[in-house]
């Protein structure tokens, strides 16, 4: 059995070639034009530079590490990441031995993976000690949206700051929270040129014809065909979704796919009705499975089977990020990019991404301590009014990101056929 645990070692020699080659590794890997943190967001996040953080951002896609890494360089410090075990044995394993030298730390997502947490506790303890945390414990797949949080966070915080008091009574622990927001590069013009020819392309796939209809409009089309097809293919009675609204159908595709990926897994979900908490025991399942650490309940499982519950997992997945109300009350340019980026991915199995600028976004940092009292007293609510104060710090980021961005087309420009369904 492979190692369960593989611990951080910063190595300056690497890193700090990794800090000249980010640019260019962001480029070929990402398509990503350039990291843009604004002046006044630079000036606080300078603040935390000598002081023991917990970094927080939300996580729309796998790019977001590397631009925490960028933050940490430019700001003059290092920071320690979290990594899927499954990650370090890409490339032959040579993801992993880079990745390590910059900070990076395997973790079991989803269970209690007791050397992840010793090893986040003893990098906070540090006075300078700083570490990346996602709250979502999940790629949201959205970059306008946030999904529900993980308490994890601020429990893992508490422990930390309780670490560190160990070694220097009065401690502080800063938690820093952050957005990333993506921005299409080039003209309204070219952007929209190639939305409709990424759409075409998907048009064209499912033999649809645009005919009259209105960029939105057609999009709407496209996402109810692939719904159709894929409630066909998981075997949905048409009796038990006749007559249903369109939201209800996604529900229903959403939960059948992973349904049927748990009973492949032998996993047992906490809450049925809950789509995306079933996601991430799901991913957990996998994400030990691929470490070559399966969970004690997941059965022997041939690869095939394997393929088709992350086929399943993904189904479920196209159908959580689109929301059809979410693009009809705001079309901007990357919102259509999104739903261009899941339906790729579900068509034709991959997606590329397009050139794009990532916006670093931050509010000042806040201290634990005085949550502290409430947490010895009462845990679960000192959890909760941490968590209640990240995501309203989060959440006012996420808007101020939004804006910078702009209806590629009129909002609620459907056509005179509202119904979808």
């Amino acid at each position: 059995m492979k190692s369960s645990f593989i611990p951080p070692s910063i190595e300056f020699p690497v890193a700090l070639s990794l800090d000249f080659g980010l640019p260019v590794l962001s480029k070929i890997l990402y398509n990503l034009d350039g990291i843009v943190i604004p002046k006044e967001d630079e000036l606080l996040l300078r603040e935390i530079r000598d002081k023991r953080v917990l970094y927080l951002s939300n996580q729309p896609s796998e790019v977001e590490p590397a631009i925490a890494y960028y933050v940490a360089s430019k700001i003059g410090t290092r920071f320690h990441f979290m990594a899927s075990r499954g990650i370090f044995d890409w490339g032959f394993g040579l993801v992993g031995e880079v990745i390590k030298r910059v900070g990076a730390f395997s973790v079991l997502s989803g269970i209690a993976d007791r050397d992840a947490i010793k090893t986040c506790k003893k990098i906070l303890a540090n006075p300078t000690g700083k570490l990346v945390m996602y709250p979502e414990g999940i790629m949201s797949g959205e970059n306008d949206n946030l999904v529900s949080f993980m308490p994890g966070v601020a429990q893992l915080a508490y422990w930390s700051l309780e670490a560190a008091m160990e070694h220097e009574p009065g401690a502080e622990l800063y938690l820093q929270p952050t957005f990333v927001k993506y921005k299409l590069a080039g003209s309204r013009e070219s952007i929209l040129k190639t939305v409709e020819s990424s759409l075409a392309r998907m048009e064209k796939k499912l033999k649809l014809y645009p005919g009259g209809r209105t960029l939105l409009r057609r999009f709407l089309t496209v996402g109810r065909v692939l719904l159709e097809e894929t409630e066909y293919e998981l075997g949905i009675p048409k009796s038990d979704i006749e007559g249903k609204d369109f939201d209800y159908r996604l529900g229903r595709a959403r939960h059948t796919a992973l349904n049927l990926a748990a009973k492949i897994l032998n996993v047992k979900f906490l809450d049925t009705d809950n789509a995306l908490q079933k996601i991430r025991e799901l991913f957990t399942a996998l994400d030990c499975l691929e470490a070559g650490m399966p969970l004690a309940s997941t059965p022997k499982l041939s690869d095939v089977n394997i393929r088709r519950a992350k086929q399943l997992v993904d189904t479920a997945y196209t159908f959580l990020i689109t929301k059809p109300k979410n693009l009809i009350q705001w079309p901007s340019a990357e919102r259509l990019m999104e739903w261009i980026y899941s339906f790729e991915k579900h068509m034709f199995g991959k997606s590329e991404y397009r050139a794009r600028k990532a916006y670093v976004l931050a509010t000042k940092a806040f201290p634990l301590s005085p949550y502290y009292h409430l947490y010895t007293n009462n845990k679960k609510e000192g959890i909760q009014a941490v968590m209640t104060e990240i995501r309203h710090e989060m959440e006012t980021l996420m808007e101020r990101g939004r804006l910078l961005s702009e209806p590629l087309v009129p909002p609620y420009s459907v056509g005179l056929d509202l119904q979808i369904g």
